[in-house]
């Protein structure tokens, strides 16, 4: 794709998801870690910022995250504090093949994410298991990035981190993702240009966790004290532990030790993130929690160094391997920041989509309206692919992540048929492998909202019908309350706004394709339909 057509696909993007910052900051009113008392909760994050890596650019703190098959791809966030994040762009407006991306890739695209600041410049490599390793790079992170870069052509080659050393030289990182490459527990250094544009060999295999760290990968790549570092996550997801590789030769031989596990706590899996060092010297480590429906949230450890190796959350049981802590003081950062967490709400009175959406493909600018004056937003009805055997390969599904263990989303949706010959359906979706919604449909005149279902959606299962009431107009009031531990799920609808009903039982959300479950919204058609009809939606809100 040439240079300039990219850059008129990113304006677009950026034109459709506001990066601006609003002037008073977002406080969620489900999940706050900062306890206003100079303390932190975790997870810093309770929402599915997978895979997440940090940087530090002077005073400010960048993070981004695995955003798979979900574009606007390549979340950024900012802090000040180390706690209060707030999303902020997207470094990745469509995915890129364009062409490949513009239907549903469930499970696919970006990979285990590296973020550094270089010589001013903050680039992020990121691995595609079916394409390679790709690079983009700024030098304003909250602005436009540039075109991404191929910079090693590969099958199943992921979770790739660069290092700069102090002569010059450059190197990158990866681990091997065995559904592609057939191998995976290995990790492999190239040599890489300077400019990071590039590898210029085949590689060399410098660690095999086959015997005791089975599925090792996530690398991350440090230097220290005359040390090369290689940060690992090993075991699994879910279970998994962290380890940390040291040596003096870019190349090894690495020795090896455990500095992160459950333990004694209930933090299952802590793993995979990014050491980060403040300018008062204090260290730092953030990793995930894969937590089933809620995704993989992010923790936040402090991290200190013995004999040359770090040493991350509190040693509970005496084993000489840290354990994640729950609570802890903040940072060391000079001054105090105001509480801000990522945007949950739209209130659809801007002139474009809130930074939080993500559509369940590269998005196309004919699948909505946000006109300058209208406060509400306008979803046309957008037939399905005659392929698609239900909603899970639908690409015009707009979607945002859950937020909290427990939450209520509501929105006012009215559906606009136009056309009677043809059905149109709108509504509230919880989406993964399963995916439940609250439709608005219209017949022969007449509207109702219904409770559907589709079990196994991944694997092509048939979206069933559960419940089914008439309503008063072409308006309904809906909601979903979520509820700990299981995400269950209990939808609500309203002819008024005042009153609600609850329809259809109790359900539990269920993970995505290497994601959390998401919430949101969807207006179709049936495949083969003709342009025409839209559904307004008002408002879209997180609350208690």
């Amino acid at each position: 794709m040439k240079l300039a057509n990219y850059i008129i696909i990113l304006a677009l993007g950026v034109a459709s998801f506001s990066s601006a910052q609003t002037k008073e900051n977002y406080v969620s009113e489900v999940w706050v870690a900062d306890q206003g008392d100079g303390s932190y909760k975790n997870p810093i994050l309770h929402s599915d910022y997978s895979d997440p890596d940090v940087t530090r650019a002077g005073d400010d703190y960048y993070m981004t995250a695995s955003s798979f098959n979900a574009a606007p791809g390549l979340p950024i966030l900012h802090s000040k504090d180390m706690v209060n994040w707030e999303l902020i762009n997207y470094a990745l407006p469509k995915q890129v093949p364009v062409e490949h991306f513009n239907t549903p890739q469930h499970g696919n695209g970006v990979w285990a994410p590296s973020i550094r600041y270089h010589n001013n410049e903050f680039y992020i490599y990121w691995g595609d298991p079916d394409f390679g390793i790709y690079m983009v790079k700024t030098d304003d992170p909250a602005g436009e990035w540039e075109q991404p870069v191929l910079v090693m052509k590969a099958k199943g080659a992921i979770d790739p981190c660069p290092l700069w050393d102090e002569d010059g030289k450059a190197y990158l990182v990866h681990a091997w993702a065995g559904s592609r490459a057939g191998v995976k527990s290995l990790l492999t250094v190239h040599k890489m240009s300077p400019d990071g544009t590039k590898v210029l060999d085949e590689g060399r295999h410098v660690f095999d966790g086959h015997e005791a760290h089975e599925t090792v990968e996530g690398s991350k790549f440090y230097k220290r004290n005359a040390y090369y570092y290689i940060f690992a996550p090993a075991g699994g997801v879910s279970t998994g532990w962290q380890l940390i590789l040291r040596s003096k030769n870019v190349y090894g031989p690495y020795e090896e030790k455990v500095v992160l596990e459950q333990g004694s706590t209930k933090i299952n899996g802590p793993h995979q993130g990014a050491w980060v060092e403040t300018p008062k010297g204090e260290d730092w480590f953030y990793h995930f929690q894969d937590k089933d429906a809620y995704g993989r949230i992010v923790h936040l450890q402090p991290m200190n160094w013995k004999k040359d190796w770090p040493v991350m959350g509190k040693d509970h049981d005496n084993n000489g391997v840290g354990e994640p802590v729950l609570q802890h003081k903040k940072p060391n950062v000079g001054k105090s920041y105001s509480i801000v967490t990522p945007k949950e709400t739209d209130e659809f009175t801007s002139d474009s989509l809130g930074i939080q959406w993500q559509w369940n493909a590269n998005p196309n600018v004919l699948w909505h309206a946000k006109l300058p004056g209208n406060d509400y937003l306008r979803l046309f009805s957008i037939a399905q692919p005659k392929e698609a055997k239900n909603l899970w390969e639908v690409p015009n599904l707009l979607l945002q992540k859950f937020p909290a263990p427990e939450f209520t989303a509501s929105s006012k949706i009215t559906l606009i048929p136009e056309d009677a010959e043809m059905q149109r359906n709108a509504g509230f979706i919880v989406m993964g492998r399963d995916y439940f919604t609250l439709t608005i449909t219209e017949k022969d005149g007449e509207f109702y909202i219904q409770q559907t279902e589709a079990k196994s959606a991944d694997k092509g299962a048939e979206e069933k019908v559960l419940n089914e009431e008439k309503l008063k107009s072409n308006t309904a009031y809906v909601k979903v309350e979520v509820s700990s531990p299981a995400a269950t799920c209990q939808f609500m609808y309203s002819d008024n706004g005042k009153r609600y009903k609850k329809i259809g039982k109790p359900f539990n959300a269920r993970v995505g394709k290497w994601i959390g479950a998401k919430v949101g919204l969807f207006s179709t058609s049936p495949a083969g339909a003709k342009r025409g009809g839209y559904a307004n939606v008002e408002y879209f809100r997180i609350t208690k």
